[in-house]
């Protein structure tokens, strides 16, 4: 069914599926995939797509880690809204990721990276003159928009470039590990430049570091043909699912500054329900679903999206209030929190290694056990720690365990998700699992923030409000590990090279296992 290309050395480097004539075909270009593309500049390709991710990556961390000061910088005085900083750019790319795969596929994965680096480095330009607190995060948000582009189009040109295997394993272990070096990164960068330099120069380097990244990919990724070139975007439901998520997500980080006695929160939260509502309606029915309703029948694929969510929304709980409490009322500079934070980039790459030699070794789901673990345990220390003490006791034994939760929950979500859903269904798969990376940690902010409220409606420097916070989040981090235990199954993942199955769906039409899903087309 399908014959491999080989290299000069005789080694086979991608198959090309065979199908009968007339059927609809989406195949990499194998021009530039098997021949232009040798083992070296795999690796170049690889690299520069993985700092691609860590590039967005960083800007995250830099404005959770950068938060509290950030607002001071930009003059607010109630200190309850500084979760918003940390929050906007998460709640946009956590939105626009569930369509940006598909996006991928229709109009090229290697088109919509790019476009997202070129969105993302201007909006980040624009960060830089923004006076005004609500300025800053409207843009921050429009900001997060590349990083949606960014994230699965950078997945599926991993997935061309390498074939399942150990190699293709490594660089999605590398690409989860992305979180938690680009947030030590991010808040390293967030210390040195609010520090030693007015604060806009955090944005501007950022805006360089996109420009450079982003100008080397454009000459060195290969063209890839589009993997859909004749399908089409579900424009109804991208628009009715996007403004769900946006008006659910606004509504609950809101809350901890407006109070749900505000008439317009309860408004914004009907709304939000009628819209989810109108959204599974219309995918009921849409001929090109983005999130076709049917995946939620794959076996292990609703109790692993609830596990993922909540493990993330667990670790962004834990690690806002960590920022809060050392910076808050032990009164740490941003760049000694960031010192305070080096464990997380020396263990994050550690978790990097560690996720993708589990893989072939362990079924996903007890990878995924071992993240939640580690999200429990850190949330549980910071949970118990007095008010004043030394680092050493609490604070770096959770920094520790926190650098596993989202490298080992992001690499083993994926593998789970693209083995229990079909074939053409792993673009659908792959953007959901991204949408909740982040999108579980900027909403998880605004229910522990709730939560705070209720505690400590005084003031948001009480660790009696922060504890019931960190409490909730250690809470829903037990949830999913006793869903993930319980109802998510999957088999070690042993698979070395392209698969005839990998290409050729149930009725005929190839496909590529990249993150991009295609749909049958009418002869």
């Amino acid at each position: 069914m399908a014959e491999a290309i080989r290299d000069s050395g005789g080694s086979a480097v991608a198959p090309v599926p065979i199908v009968h004539p007339g059927t609809p075909v989406a195949v990499p270009d194998t021009n530039s995939i098997a021949t232009e593309s040798s083992q070296k500049r795999r690796m170049a390709v690889a690299f520069f797509v993985l700092m691609a991710n860590l590039v967005q990556m960083i800007s995250n961390g830099a404005t959770v880690s950068g938060g509290f000061k950030l607002g001071e910088e930009l003059g607010i005085t109630d200190v309850r809204l500084s979760n918003w900083i940390a929050a906007s750019y998460q709640l946009t790319q956590g939105t626009f990721v569930l369509v940006s795969g598909r996006l991928g596929a229709v109009y090229g994965h290697k088109n919509m990276l790019l476009l997202g680096g070129i969105w993302f480095a201007f909006w980040s330009l624009i960060n830089s003159f923004c006076a005004n607190f609500f300025a800053f995060n409207i843009v921050r948000g429009l900001t997060g928009i590349g990083g949606a582009l960014i994230l699965p189009n950078a997945v599926a040109m991993i997935g061309i470039t390498f074939p399942p295997g150990k190699m293709r394993n490594f660089c999605l272990g590398i690409f989860g590990a992305a979180a938690p070096i680009g947030g030590y990164l991010g808040a390293l960068l967030a210390g040195v430049f609010t520090e030693f330099t007015p604060w806009r120069w955090l944005f501007i380097f950022l805006t360089l570091l996109a420009v450079v990244t982003f100008a080397i990919l454009w000459w060195i990724l290969p063209h890839d043909a589009p993997l859909d070139r004749l399908g089409k975007v579900d424009w109804v439901g991208a628009a009715l699912g996007c403004s769900a998520l946006i008006l659910f997500n606004f509504v609950w980080n809101q809350a901890p500054s407006a109070s749900w006695s505000n008439p317009y929160q309860i408004g914004i939260l009907v709304a939000s329900v009628v819209l989810f509502a109108a959204f599974a309606i219309w995918e009921m029915y849409a001929p090109t679903p983005i999130m076709p309703l049917d995946i939620w029948k794959a076996p292990s694929f609703l109790p692993l999206i609830f596990a993922v969510l909540m493990a993330f929304m667990s670790f962004g709980i834990t690690l806002w209030y960590m920022t809060a409490w050392l910076q808050l009322n032990r009164h740490w500079s941003v760049l000694h929190f960031a010192a305070g934070y080096t464990p997380f980039l020396f263990f994050g790459v550690f978790a990097a290694w560690f996720s993708s030699w589990l893989i072939p070794r362990i079924p996903a789901q007890y990878i995924l056990a071992i993240g939640l673990v580690a999200a429990t345990a850190s949330a549980v220390l910071i949970a118990t720690m007095p008010i004043e003490q030394s680092y050493w006791p609490q604070v770096f034994p959770a920094v520790v365990l926190m650098s596993f939760c989202p490298d080992l929950v992001f690499t083993a979500a994926q593998i789970i998700a693209s083995n229990a859903v079909k074939r053409y269904q792993q673009g659908a798969a792959a953007s959901l699992v991204g949408t909740l990376l982040l999108y579980g940690s900027s909403i998880g902010l605004g229910f522990a923030g709730t939560i705070e409220m209720q505690i400590d409606p005084i003031r948001h420097s009480s660790v009696t409000g922060y504890r019931a916070a960190i409490w909730f989040g250690c809470g829903i981090a037990v949830l999913a590990l006793l869903l993930d235990l319980a109802f998510v199954r999957m088999k070690k993942d042993e698979r070395e090279g392209w698969q005839d199955a990998d290409f050729i769906d149930g009725s005929g039409i190839a496909i590529i296992a990249t993150g991009a899903e295609l749909h049958p087309m009418s002869h």
